[in-house]
This record gives C-alpha cells, sequence and structure tokens, in this order.
C-alpha cells in the first residue's frame, strides 16, 4: 500500500465499473479515469445523443474535482475517446463550454467500442494548484507576516 497515495471516490460521480479508482492523487497530480456517461443516480446511459453524453462526461468530471475542491480550470491533460469520429464537432461545441478561454492540452482518437455503451469517455490529468493559489492571493493582497502561509490562521486572516 502506497501511503502516498489517496484514492479519490463520490457518489456524486458513477460507480468504478472495474477494478479502478474514479481518481488516485498523488502530492500535485491527479489522475481522473475515463469517465464515460453514466447518471451517478441511475447508472443509467444519460442519453442517447453525442451532446447529452459529453455533458454526463463532463458533469462526473466535475463531481470529482469537486471532491477535492477543484475545478476544470486544474486539468491539464485530457484523453478523449469518441466511438465515431464523426462526433467530434458536436463533442468539441459541448466539451469547451466547460472551460474559460484556457483549455487543457488533448488527445483525441476514435475507438471501436466504450463501456457501458457510452458514445464518449474522457480521461484527465489534473494539478492541484491550491495550495499556490493561497499563496499567490496572499502575497497579492499584501500579506507580509505570513508569506503567503494564510492556512495557519497566524496572520489574522489575510
Amino acid at each position: 500500500m502506497n501511503v502516498f497515495v489517496k484514492n479519490v471516490q463520490t457518489d456524486k460521480a458513477p460507480k468504478a465499473i472495474g477494478p479502478y479508482s474514479q481518481a488516485t492523487k498523488l502530492g500535485d497530480f491527479v489522475y481522473l479515469s475515463g469517465q464515460v456517461a453514466l447518471d451517478p443516480q441511475t447508472g443509467a446511459l444519460a442519453g442517447e445523443s453525442i451532446e447529452e453524453q459529453t455533458h454526463q462526461v463532463m458533469k462526473n468530471i466535475g463531481a470529482i474535482l469537486s471532491e477535492l475542491g477543484l475545478r476544470y480550470d486544474h486539468i491539464m491533460k485530457t484523453t478523449v475517446f469518441l466511438k465515431d469520429l464523426n462526433d467530434f464537432q458536436a463533442f468539441n461545441e459541448v466539451y469547451a463550454s466547460y472551460f474559460d478561454d484556457q483549455y487543457p492540452a488533448r488527445s483525441c482518437i476514435a475507438v471501436a467500442d466504450i463501456p457501458a455503451g457510452s458514445k464518449v469517455e474522457v480521461e484527465c490529468l489534473v494539478i492541484d494548484t491550491l495550495v499556490y493559489e493561497q499563496q499567490m492571493a496572499a502575497q497579492q493582497s499584501g500579506c507580509s507576516s505570513c508569506s503567503g502561509g494564510c492556512e495557519s490562521g497566524s496572520c489574522g486572516g489575510c
């Protein structure tokens, strides 16, 4: 057992359908397993269109990120698996709506099949930069007594 690895699990995303974790975290690195278009409440495929399924995949990713206090902008790299490359443009339109103008790096490949009958699967490499974001915010607010270590509370909540 690796004491440095944290397995991430939330009921707000579909349960793993095999011997894997929804995500694993090692230091600042978070590896999200491929998410398919299963609704976590029902366990059923979320719609038939690529648009409906892409929304569900991205919501599942968001739920796992949220479990760690992270956001979509923490995603640095995605790998996208599409059952039909003709869905590429429709997928892109939905996918893009989950990000601001800074998109993660990405690979997209067509595959013969995806688990649970999904048309799309997305896996992610995420970097947890929350500690660094807090330090930068403290520095920008002029907090000098804690050198960015405000989580200790010793600086009066800067």
